[in-house]
């Protein structure tokens, strides 16, 4: 029996209907085995008696008989699948909880490696392998290990569920597709399982864009709330540099009233000192000679008295005193003078310290300008670098593109904006004329030019050395305390705001307001005529000084 099993294989042995080796089997009269218990349950819900096997038709239900030889040699292998089961337990992994446990093993279950569909049994390695090796058992449908098989059964006609109906929205089973959903758009599963996918991966890459817009929302929040930190630091410090300041002052006007009114009060006390003196010197004098008449007058001696009376009537000098007299100081408006003179003095410096702290402000907005030379009128000098420009007096020989401005001396910059906040700063030392501002893309650009903000300019300019002009309709006369050498332009497009700064007096020159900008803006620069070297001197865009 040992040698004749050594020949046979474990595959023979193994029950067609539980696909584990042969518990009492039985044979039918076509010759095929079956598990006694197997044949008789499927006998039981299967009219006519048919085998599972070769699908022979009995007429009556067959008699079965035990097969002892089977039966011995299907014990010899069942003893040793149930060794090399607990050998290779120890290799596989035990079921966890949460994983899909082996509907075979008995005892511990083992971790299982797949369900097969028609079977709706979830098999271990082990318990796998007839579905690998067996051909009738590779037809069937592995699928990685779920829970719940029963669920892939039609409730109704207890079939496996393979189509989808797409008009009812619901997995449904062969019979199903020729009873309830008959005229429906019925569907293989993994038709609709791949149309599905490919739904749930648009969805995903969907998610997944959402997800990135909303982590960069979340980093310009953070941006914006780091830059809100910023800001309110640099405008508390500047505060409390304002506020110093003006405590400063008036700690200084207080000290100086203080001083004043003692001053007074020293002159006072010396005048009186002075005084006293004075009276307390002609009192001692006149004690003195009080002391003399009184001595002489007890004289006996009449030669003595007459010889020296005459001499004693000589009375010292003394200050007639009835107008002399000590005033107390007058401090009427002392107090009211003080704080007048305190308010024009914080007045002044309110107004340089928060013309400081504003330009500041605006210098956060520094933008780095270049000139275009396309635009430059052909008798202007640009450096290298796009940063410098002068008048020539010599015209070149250069395209007249729509671009150029063919009169008057202006060029202006590569860059442009429409939108938010922009700030750049220009050398005009050792200038006698000039003009700085912005101007709209489509300005005219050829012949003599009236800049007003109703064609497109917003700039201001130097004439005949000391003469400011804001370029409006009409113009408007600048009375400036200091000619400026760095001129800084400041935009707000949205405000229509046009500012214009002297930077080393850290004042404000003019604002355009209520300007409204429709276009792309560009810097504009007019170094004006040379006048023969007079006024030679470029036009340099400098970097900005950021002070604290």
């Amino acid at each position: 029996m040992s040698t004749a099993s050594c020949l046979l294989t474990e595959d023979q042995f193994l029950c067609s209907i539980c696909l584990d080796v042969f518990t009492d089997p039985v044979s039918t009269p076509c010759g095929h085995n079956f598990c006694k218990t197997c044949i008789t349950q499927h006998w039981d819900v299967k009219v006519p008696y048919k085998c599972p096997n070769c699908n022979d038709v009995f007429n009556t239900r067959p008699e079965l008989r035990v097969n002892t030889f089977i039966s011995e040699v299907a014990a010899q292998f069942r003893q040793s699948a149930q060794q090399k089961a607990s050998s290779s337990s120890s290799e596989q992994q035990v079921s966890k909880p949460g994983e899909v446990p082996c509907d075979v093993c008995t005892g511990t279950k083992l971790k299982a490696l797949k369900s097969c569909l028609v079977c709706l049994v979830s098999y271990c390695e082990t318990h796998l392998e007839p579905h690998l090796k067996k051909s009738g058992l590779k037809r069937h449908q592995l699928i990685d290990p779920v829970e719940n098989l029963e669920g892939r059964m039609c409730e109704k006609h207890d079939k496996l569920l393979e189509l989808f109906c797409k008009t009812d929205q619901m997995c449904v089973c062969v019979l199903c597709t020729v009873l309830d959903h008959k005229t429906h758009d019925v569907v293989p599963l993994k038709e609709e399982y791949e149309g599905k996918k490919a739904e749930l991966g648009k969805t995903e890459a969907e998610t997944q864009e959402m997800i990135q817009k909303r982590r960069l929302k979340i980093q310009e929040i953070k941006r914006s709330v780091e830059l809100s930190n910023q800001n309110a630091d640099r405008e508390i410090a500047e505060g409390v540099q304002v506020f110093t300041a003006l405590m400063e002052s008036v700690e200084r006007s207080q000290a100086e009233l203080v001083h004043t009114i003692k001053e007074k009060l020293r002159k006072t006390e010396k005048q009186a000192e002075g005084f006293i003196k004075e009276l307390e010197q002609e009192i001692s004098e006149q004690e003195k000679r009080s002391s003399e008449v009184e001595q002489l007058s007890r004289s006996e001696d009449h030669l003595h008295l007459l010889q020296s009376f005459t001499s004693l009537n000589a009375a010292p000098p003394t200050k007639d005193w009835t107008e002399v007299s000590v005033c107390p100081p007058s401090y009427e408006g002392t107090v009211v003078r003080a704080v007048n003179q305190l308010e024009e003095t914080l007045r002044k410096q309110m107004k340089k310290l928060l013309a400081e702290a504003e330009l500041k402000r605006v210098q956060q907005h520094e933008v780095d300008v270049t000139l275009d030379p396309d635009t430059a009128q052909p008798e202007l000098i640009l450096s290298d670098d796009g940063k410098q420009v002068h008048d020539s007096d010599v015209k070149k020989n250069l395209p007249d593109t729509p671009e150029r401005f063919d009169y008057c001396r202006c060029v202006l910059a590569k860059q442009s904006f429409s939108s938010g906040r922009f700030y750049y700063e220009v050398q005009v030392k050792g200038k006698t004329e000039w003009a700085l501002g912005v101007a709209r893309e489509s300005i005219n650009r050829k012949g003599k030019i009236i800049p007003t903000p109703q064609d497109g300019y917003w700039t201001i300019c130097l004439r005949n050395e000391n003469k400011y002009k804001a370029a409006s309709s009409p113009p408007v006369r600048l009375s400036l305390k200091s000619q400026p050498e760095k001129v800084g332009v400041f935009v707000d497009y949205e405000e229509g705001l046009v500012s214009f700064y002297d930077v080393d007096a850290a004042a404000l020159i003019y604002s355009f307001t209520g300007c409204s900008f429709t276009e792309r803006l560009h810097p504009l620069f007019s170094p004006s005529l040379n006048y023969g070297g007079k006024n030679s001197a470029p036009l340099i865009i400098s970097p900005v000084n950021h002070t604290e």
